[in-house]
């Protein structure tokens, strides 16, 4: 009995490993396609520096807790005195890294897990980013089911265990007993043949089979979760434009304002996508020859405008002022759009999603000095004791604020 409870034992602790090791292997899997969407542009998994420093070692050099904190909102750290986060700022030029305050402890788990992956085996590419990839975020909405389908698969699990400690004990006695003597019939029957016997036995059990069909629901209902939470979500869509206009060159190399192209940024609801003569106030004398700048020509010629590909795209139904977040709130155009003047092709880098931009109004503190329209606001806040003013305590989740 002893031998055999500790062969069953040891079944269950390979069961669970396995279970436990393939959570582990999506988990790592999320992190690639989150790290190659958002931080590949910037970091390399290897001790290499890019843009900002190589990932390689990092859980070394900083504990989770301060990673989550950075990861989430890294000039917050860096305003906060940490002499670390100011070093790095100091050594990098004081580039400013994206905050991605809307990615989970389980996502920055995975991608720490993927880049310690990554460096166990050689990664070819691994910086490259995956135009078009669709990356779920963990964000509010499908967490409490995902939980609820968690703990019932895993009572599923429960009773997989159950039913298989029951073929162990028996694959147990048949190891032990061999070939045996039907005491009927006479015949000698093979290890061979009480093993299928055996098989079909446990394959004929109600209970088991209740748990396999059981399992397979309850994953097939995952997966289709998953996809309908993706609906509508186009993170990392980089689609190929009419003329192979550069952010990278114009707006990185030769530093030119988003303003100049972009005119509605600060004034309007809208940025504004540039008219052919704005191209024209420098190409009508430079790089004139160029195949990319002729059609920019045939355009005015045919007087047809340019037919870009829109990136960036919100529903119907949602409200979104470009003036409300650029010139009240102050907000850099690098916090929803990523550094564009980074890109080659543009890429939506933020999911833009609702539970995106609520967690933002959450964390995002009101811009209230030197405004006198939120000085009243802020003494009833003062008086409640809740902290720094939130965009959330001035109105920000209310849904009528960006649903008509």
């Amino acid at each position: 009995m002893i031998i055999n409870f500790k062969k069953s034992l040891l079944g269950i602790l390979v069961l669970t490993a396995s279970f436990t090791s393939t959570l582990q292997a999506q988990d790592t899997a999320k992190g690639e396609a989150i790290f190659k969407n958002n931080c590949a542009s910037c970091h390399a998994v290897t001790a290499e520096a890019v843009v900002g420093p190589g990932l390689k070692g990092i859980e070394e050099r900083r504990d989770f807790a301060w990673l989550t904190k950075w990861i989430k909102n890294p000039m917050g750290v860096v305003n906060s005195g940490d002499k670390y986060a100011v070093e790095l700022y100091e050594k990098y030029n004081k580039t400013q890294m994206t905050a991605f305050g809307n990615l989970s402890d389980a996502d920055i788990r995975g991608v720490l897990d993927y880049i310690k992956a990554a460096n166990v085996a050689p990664v070819v590419g691994a910086a490259a980013p995956i135009p078009g990839a669709a990356v779920a975020t963990g964000e509010a909405g499908g967490g409490s089911f995902f939980n609820v389908a968690l703990i019932a698969l895993m009572f599923i699990m429960a009773l997989v265990l159950v039913a298989l400690l029951a073929i162990l004990n028996l694959l147990n006695k048949l190891a032990t007993g061999g070939n045996e003597v039907n005491a009927v019939s006479g015949v000698q029957t093979s290890f061979l043949e009480k093993l299928q016997s055996s098989f079909k036995e446990v394959s004929s059990n109600t209970t088991v089979r209740s748990a396999v069909i059981w399992m397979f629901i309850m994953l097939g209902g995952k997966a289709t979760m998953d996809g309908l939470f993706k609906i509508g979500m186009q993170q990392g869509y980089a689609p190929k434009q009419p003329i192979a206009f550069s952010h990278k060159l114009h707006a990185g190399e030769y530093k030119i304002n988003c303003t100049y192209c972009h005119t509605g940024v600060y004034k309007g609801k809208q940025a504004g996508i540039p008219a052919a003569n704005i191209c024209m106030n420098c190409h009508n004398a430079i790089k004139r020859e160029s195949p990319e700048i002729q059609k920019i020509y045939a355009s005015i010629e045919k007087e047809q405008p340019v037919e870009w590909v829109r990136v960036h795209n919100l529903p119907d139904l949602a409200y979104f002022n470009h003036a409300q977040h650029t010139n009240v709130a102050g907000l850099e155009c690098t916090n929803c759009h990523g550094e564009i003047n980074k890109m080659e092709v543009v890429q939506q880098r933020s999911s833009l999603s609702m539970g995106w931009c609520i967690d933002c109004h959450r964390k995002t503190e009101v811009n209230t000095k030197g405004n006198a329209y939120y000085d009243k606001l802020l003494d009833v806040h003062n008086k409640t004791g809740k902290g720094p003013l939130k965009v959330e305590d001035i109105g920000g989740l209310e849904c009528s604020k960006c649903h008509y």
